[in-house]
């Protein structure tokens, strides 16, 4: 009989920084980055999941060549990349010597002219970048201005469990979703900035609970500190918060056990159900059925 597959991780909230050409504000977020490590590690978390752009998440007006007053393309010639490069070092040398797994929202530069990609770095327990994810689902203005789109979904394991990763708005997108419930993963570590207009806020985080519950699958929610949506946190196959930070506007970790003790009896039968097994139990030819205008 094979072992239950347990893992204890930590889901993290940190502060939105929004100025990447800002070096004091790439080194903070770094500090905040690895003090919210040493808290998962105390809590003998095996993984921490954080927001998107939690290194820094850059504001399009912030960056427009065109700006403030104007959206207009990025200017990625304003970003810090030595010492953001400086700070993804020291926090993949601090996951090493925590014996941590560590996804982390961040830039990916790419070769110039190329825009960057807007990413999600899985790093190991060996302090390694194993896989990268990058956002596929863009909204219209990081289309236009500011990133170059992802193409694929990743996957990757820890102690026999499969994580996928989404980021951004790709809750909007069911399909990603789905396509994770198809390559069999245990959960979708989500990480975004939240929704960027008052009358939503909180719509990323009913979204994911509802994805949850439709794959019958965990989805991790991380969302910056000041999101005045849900905080992050763990939800489970059924769609509820199995735990989330204690409160919005500090940068904390919620600790969270995933555990598959029990089968997803679920999600074991939406597949069957996809098999095609109501054709035989089709009526054909029934006067009662195929009127569709009678009580």
């Amino acid at each position: 009989m094979l072992e239950p597959k347990r893992l204890r991780m930590a889901v993290a909230q940190t502060t939105l920084r929004e100025n990447p050409s800002n070096s004091v504000q790439l080194r903070e977020s770094g500090r905040e980055i690895r003090h919210l490590m040493c808290k998962a590690h105390e809590a003998d978390a095996r993984l921490v999941h954080f927001p998107e752009g939690a290194t820094c998440s850059p504001h399009k007006r912030i960056m427009s060549i065109d700006g403030p007053e104007k959206v207009g393309p990025a200017d990625w010639d304003r970003v810090q990349w030595d010492v953001l490069q400086q700070e993804l070092n020291q926090t993949a040398a601090l996951a090493q010597e925590l014996r941590l797994w560590v996804i982390l929202g961040s830039l990916h530069r790419l070769t110039p002219p190329h825009r960057p990609h807007n990413s999600l770095y899985v790093i190991s327990d060996r302090g390694e970048v194993v896989t990268r994810y990058d956002e596929r689902m863009l909204s219209k203005t990081k289309l236009a201005f500011m990133y170059t789109p992802g193409s694929i979904p990743v996957t990757f394991q820890i102690d026999g469990l499969r994580f996928g990763c989404s980021v951004g708005m790709e809750c909007q997108f069911a399909e990603v979703f789905s396509e994770y419930e198809r390559l069999n993963v245990d959960c979708v570590l989500f990480s975004t900035a939240g929704p960027g207009t008052p009358n939503n806020r909180g719509m990323f985080a009913i979204q994911a609970q509802a994805l949850a519950a439709t794959n019958s699958y965990w989805v991790s929610y991380a969302a910056p500190a000041q999101n005045e949506g849900a905080p992050s946190g763990l939800i489970s196959p059924r769609g509820e918060w199995l735990g989330q930070c204690l409160q919005q506007g500090e940068p904390m970790v919620a600790i969270v056990d995933l555990d598959e003790s029990e089968p997803n009896l679920a999600r074991l039968w939406r597949r069957k159900v996809r098999t095609g097994i109501y054709q035989p139990h089709l009526v054909r030819n029934d006067a009662r059925s195929d009127d569709r205008r009678t009580f």
